[in-house]
């Protein structure tokens, strides 16, 4: 009943001195970031999709699906932004399995949480340095955002951690939008009552530092259906969901109404091939109502190079080895519709 201390890492500050990022890196990100942040001021009419493998579990496959979305991001561009999602930390519910890239660079050997950072350091500039896109991450650990900050131009918040007090301010600091997931018991209120906080200032302690933070007016709502108590899914995508979520949203009175539909994990079951559906139901809510076609910013999809999901000692390329994904056939062709209806 105890822990042992292996080795000290080295701070954030420390790695981006041993792996700095190109000019071209950061300008190619500020362009980005300016973008993104007008989708979710109004600024711009743009669909998000924030797409990629449920977990990032080995660099060639990883890029190699990148690259194929950077092709269609071109086809798409005047309506839509793709933002990869390379989720290099994977939360489980029961705290065992494959816990991704951070812990296990190569999933087929033991954890090296040293090695983790350095290699997703490096994956997250490789895909902006040839790709022109710019990732998202999601934030399971809230002290290793610092090691990617200057390369992440969207964060998530999962429904485990939307609670959590340390991840609410350390996102009321964050430089990019951040959204906040509802919890698995589906309460809204947890969700928008998260989003008050990290689009507020605080003062908090940080990585052994006494920081304060402006507040980050980017927060936003992610819906990704939730669970009864006899663990059933339920699914919070529907109109009448979407038209609950914009009335919350005006009663909490918050900054930049925005929702990001997550179409996969409670709101499809787990059953991947029903993210087509569900992306297209959304559609037409927005058509339906101006007021959810204000508030909906986008979709998150759960996609791959190959349909479902495997054991890791099955070794198939491009194949998740946690949740099970839309293959990329599906998924260009959903891409490449969505497109046709905005």
């Amino acid at each position: 009943m105890s822990m042992t201390f292996n080795r000290k890492l080295p701070i954030p500050k420390e790695v981006k001195e041993m792996h700095p990022i190109s000019e071209e890196i950061k300008t190619v990100k500020a362009q980005r970031d300016k973008e993104i942040a007008d989708v979710f001021t109004g600024k711009s009419n743009k669909f998000l999709l924030v797409i990629g493998p449920c977990s990032a579990d080995s660099e060639e496959p990883v890029m190699d699906y990148i690259h194929r979305l950077a092709k269609v991001q071109e086809q798409v561009k005047d309506k839509i932004l793709i933002i990869p999602r390379i989720y290099t930390g994977k939360p489980r519910t029961n705290g065992m399995g494959y816990k991704g890239m951070l812990h296990q660079p190569d999933p087929t050997k033991g954890e090296d949480m040293l090695e983790g950072i350095v290699r997703i350091r490096k994956l997250h500039a490789r895909v902006i340095e040839e790709t022109g896109l710019t990732t998202a991450d999601e934030m399971l650990y809230p002290e290793n955002y610092r090691y990617l900050s200057d390369l992440l131009s969207y964060v998530a918040v999962g429904a485990r951690s939307v609670e959590d007090q340390h991840h609410r301010l350390v996102a009321s600091g964050m430089e990019c939008p951040v959204g906040m997931k509802n919890p698995t018991s589906g309460t809204l209120s947890v969700m928008f009552n998260s989003i008050m906080a990290a689009q507020s200032s605080h003062t908090f302690i940080y990585r052994g530092w006494e920081v304060v933070s402006d507040g980050n007016p980017l927060t936003h709502a992610i819906l990704r259906g939730a669970q009864n108590k006899h663990g059933q899914a339920l699914p919070n995508y529907h109109y009448e969901d979407l038209k609950l979520c914009y009335d919350m949203y005006q009663g909490f009175g918050l900054q930049n109404p925005a929702v990001i539909v997550d179409t996969n994990h409670s709101n499809s079951g787990k059953q991947y091939l029903e993210q087509v559906r569900i992306a297209n139901e959304i559609l037409h809510s927005m058509r339906h109502s101006e007021e959810i076609r204000s508030m909906v910013k986008g979709l998150m999809i759960e996609s791959y190079i190959e349909d479902g999901c495997q054991k890791i000692e099955e070794g198939v390329y491009g194949k998740s080895i946690t949740d099970p994904c839309l293959g990329w056939e599906k998924t260009e062709k959903l891409i490449l519709g969505l497109a046709n209806q905005l």
